[in-house]
């Protein structure tokens, strides 16, 4: 079925043949160019912060030489949670497949679809402007600055941790002595611009973090995303989607090993839909379309809520109809379709 969908959407887009009616798509029955409208999935992507933490080789004398309390002597990785993002994607509806058929006259024919059989343009091409933004900005750590590199000789020659600790405990304090002489002007040989001045400044920095690392240790933190798709449901309430684990990181529902993500759901603005007696009255005779109705999302972890928004949800809504006239040859009607809701995002003529 999906090389069939992506052969006609290849088709669509390539010809100018001339249409006029859609009709219900019955696989084998009819000849044309099939199009689906979409339905709602929800993505939920959690972005979770992977957190790696290594003691400094002079950790033990933190508090003695640097009153660096509770530095942590031992190796530790955790998992945070930084962020909960949900979209309102776009997946074909099996139920609302189309055909145009082949006619003269018009132009319905001269359709765009996605790569998976939505409709997204007629009688036109899809703006750049309206595609949506993918990806978020991951952190990632940068390797760490060698320590060695700052080490003074008499601090490499000291025959004990301890005398060394002490070393480059003063050496640090000496480097903090040199910014706060430069930064009041005091110092016997001064920057001469500005630029000179950061630059200094810049090296000190790096100096003094490198060698403090040695007490305080490094962290690594690195994010990664964990998505799922949610069929939206109205008056969901506190359904577990995932499960996550400060040590672990995010687990599947079953595993107990993590507290529970929920996600809860409720229509906030729907769209009546049409009785029986208006369906078996009303033939799509032109481009079907998607009248998307609302969704309040809301998602939490924790007793805490990370993601609260309304977003369209199709199965919220209803269908309606451009009809066949708005496509003939004379008036040159152009629509665009929002591919996620099958919804219109613009529509003019000449």
């Amino acid at each position: 079925m999906n090389r069939t969908i992506i052969a006609l959407g290849l088709l669509a887009c390539s010809t100018h043949i001339a249409a006029q009616d859609v009709n219900i798509y019955t696989p084998g029955t009819d000849e044309g160019i099939v199009y689906f409208l979409p339905k709602t999935a929800l993505e939920v992507n959690i972005i979770a912060t992977r957190i790696s933490y290594q003691p400094g080789e002079l950790c033990q004398y933190a508090n003695r030489y640097l009153r660096m309390n509770n530095v942590n002597p031992q190796p530790e990785t955790y998992w945070e949670i930084k962020q909960i993002d949900v979209r309102s994607i776009g997946v074909p509806d099996s139920t609302k497949a189309y055909i145009i058929k082949l006619k003269d006259k018009s132009t319905l024919s001269n359709i765009e679809l996605t790569e998976n059989g939505i409709a997204k343009a007629i009688n036109t091409t899809f703006p750049k402007e309206y595609e949506q933004q993918q990806g978020y900005e991951l952190e990632k750590s940068l390797p760490h600055e060698s320590t060695r590199k700052y080490m003074t000789e008499e601090i490499l020659m000291a025959g004990s941790t301890a005398k060394m600790a002490e070393l480059t405990a003063k050496e640090i304090y000496n480097i903090r002595e040199s910014k706060n002489l430069i930064l009041r002007g005091q110092a016997d040989t001064m920057p001469k611009d500005g630029a000179s001045l950061k630059l200094i400044m810049d090296n000190l920095d790096k100096q003094e973090k490198a060698l403090t690392q040695m007490f305080a240790g490094t962290t690594d933190r690195e994010d990664k995303v964990f998505t799922l798709l949610v069929t939206p449901e109205d008056n969901t309430k506190d359904k577990i989607v995932l499960r996550f684990s400060r040590l672990l990181g995010a687990l599947s529902t079953d595993n107990l090993a993590g507290d529970p993500i929920y996600i809860s759901m409720s229509s906030t603005a729907p769209i009546p839909a049409p009785t029986d007696d208006s369906k078996k009255k009303k033939k799509p005779e032109g481009a079907i379309y998607n009248i998307p109705g609302k969704g309040n999302i809301s998602v939490s972890y924790q007793g805490k809520k990370y993601f609260e928004k309304d977003l369209p949800i199709t199965q919220f809504g209803s269908t309606e109809v451009l009809v066949n006239e708005l496509f003939n040859k004379k008036i040159n009607t152009r629509v665009v379709f929002n591919p996620e809701t099958g919804a219109i995002l613009k529509i003019d003529k000449d």
